[in-house]
């Protein structure tokens, strides 16, 4: 092997290294979350010692706390996201109910990694500004991605699509919330409430375009 290809994997070894310390760090800070501990309340010390590394190498990788805390927005939304398009993969591919298979989607998101959850749900509201736009930034690519699938299967027009997905966004949102809450027997009564209401919803908006013919 030539210098220049030692070189080449020495780089590589560093570059993969350094990811998967800015991984670990990450990963520690999600593990930290609970109903009980919030981002806030989060030291860089207490994440540092989680990811077992100095607290001096977090800054490697992270600016500061602040710019932990929006990574982690980033990729709880981003993480949602994949999930509903996976699922809306599913139905182009095997049929089914957009609705109900959507909304099942989400609530298993919420039961399998509610600390994800509860970090988009409290900076939703929280003290920072820059969370708050974080978060409406994930909500809103969220919204305009259901939008452009509702736009291309029912051929609604841009802002009556936007309006619809807006809608269904913000009910699901929300019961996700409440959904932290109860026990399996009531996520799933609550998952039908929510199933109906969304029915409403596109029922409703499918009946104004008809209107509108």
């Amino acid at each position: 092997m030539s210098k220049k290809d030692v070189k080449t994997v020495s780089s590589r070894t560093r570059a993969e290294q350094k990811e998967q310390t800015r991984r670990a760090i990450v990963d520690a800070a999600f593990r930290m979350l609970s109903a009980q501990q919030s981002f806030a309340n989060l030291s860089l010390r207490e994440v540092a010692r989680e990811a077992g590394i100095a607290p001096t190498s977090f800054y490697r990788h992270f600016k500061d706390m602040d710019e932990l805390g929006l990574t982690l927005v980033d990729e709880a939304g981003l993480m949602l996201r994949q999930l509903m398009r996976q699922a809306r993969a599913r139905i182009a591919k095997g049929g089914g109910s957009i609705v109900r298979t959507s909304v099942e989607t989400f609530m298993e998101f919420v039961e399998t990694n509610d600390n994800e959850f509860r970090l988009l749900l409290r900076e939703r509201s929280g003290t920072s500004k820059a969370f708050r736009s974080a978060v409406y930034r994930e909500l809103q690519h969220f919204i305009e991605e259901l939008a452009d699938y509702i736009k291309h299967t029912t051929h609604a027009n841009p802002k009556s699509a936007l309006w619809e997905a807006d809608a269904l966004v913000t009910i699901v949102f929300n019961a996700g919330a409440e959904a932290l809450d109860l026990n399996k027997h009531q996520r799933e009564e609550l998952s039908k409430k929510v199933i109906q209401q969304l029915r409403y919803i596109t029922k409703g908006a499918e009946a104004s375009r008809k209107s509108l013919l």
